[in-house]
């Protein structure tokens, strides 16, 4: 019991276990319709874009902090990006992703060159790998009303995103808004990147999307049940990742993706 209460009982942890679960769960709802969609990859473009506009804030003087916010727009514009590109039928979605991806963080490496020396010196290690266990009352907060938002969204549009998903051409002679339906999805997943940024960091932000909806869609066979099996994935796999992180004493956001790990790993032999 002790290695259960230990942990409960520091404020920190707690903070960090609400906000992983609400993380994980956040970001394995919109990874089933990226994963669906095969585009994995445009997590990690996102998570590098997030870079660019987090040091575009930087360079405008702001806290890091409050560099989420000049992110956010910045990484829902790349997202749109990509979504032009996609849809105007010249490049293919890994393309697309990895040509936005890999300007936007060469520009954030550009803004952070062009700081000028006297200002406060960056921690750009806690940008690339996060620190869940730094998060406040604050951050909960922000990350309670974008898991809520959200939520609202794909519930108010499961059907159709879904018809889209599966069948993007059957869904648009259907009058479905298959176009309107692609960039929505890409800003929420920008917008969740973002905010989950804080927390695992940028380099390992596209696993919490990725991995659980990869294990549940190894083992669900409908698209409701993959979801439900994602989310509960996301937030079990953190919660677990955190407990582990704190007993042995090593970094949280990395024991988080190795435990989701595992469990993919876990379900792919039992799949097998």
């Amino acid at each position: 019991m002790d290695w259960l209460t230990e942990p409960l009982s520091q404020a920190f942890m707690v903070r960090a276990m609400v906000c992983g679960a609400m993380v994980g769960g956040l970001c394995a709802a919109i990874g089933v319709f990226v994963v669906q969609r095969g585009m994995s990859f445009i997590g990690d473009g996102l998570a590098h874009a997030a870079f660019g506009g987090i040091a575009l804030g930087l360079l405008l003087d702001v806290s890091t902090n409050a560099a989420t916010w000049v992110a956010l727009p910045f990484t829902v514009v790349v997202s749109l990006g990509i979504g032009w590109v996609l849809r105007s039928g010249r490049l293919g979605g890994d393309v697309a992703t990895g040509v936005f991806f890999s300007v936007s963080f060469a520009l954030g490496v550009l803004f952070i060159g062009l700081r000028p020396p006297d200002r406060p010196m960056v921690n750009i290690e806690s940008i690339l790998f996060g620190s869940i266990l730094a998060i406040g009352e604050e951050d909960l907060i922000v990350v309670g009303i974008v898991a809520g938002a959200t939520a609202l969204v794909l519930i108010g549009t499961w059907t159709r995103l879904a018809y889209a998903t599966f069948d993007p051409a059957l869904a648009k002679l259907s009058g479905v808004p298959v176009a309107a339906l692609d960039y929505m999805l890409l800003a929420l997943t920008a917008v969740v990147i973002v905010v989950s940024v804080k927390t695992v960091g940028i380099v390992l932000v596209s696993s919490f999307i990725v991995i659980p909806a990869a294990t549940a869609g190894l083992l669900a066979r409908s698209l409701t049940r993959m979801t439900l099996g994602a989310v509960v994935m996301g937030v079990v796999g953190s919660t677990l990742g955190l407990f582990a992180s704190y007993h042995l004493n090593v970094a949280s956001g990395a024991t988080i993706i190795l435990t989701l790990g595992a469990g993919f790993i876990i379900a792919l032999v039992a799949k097998r």
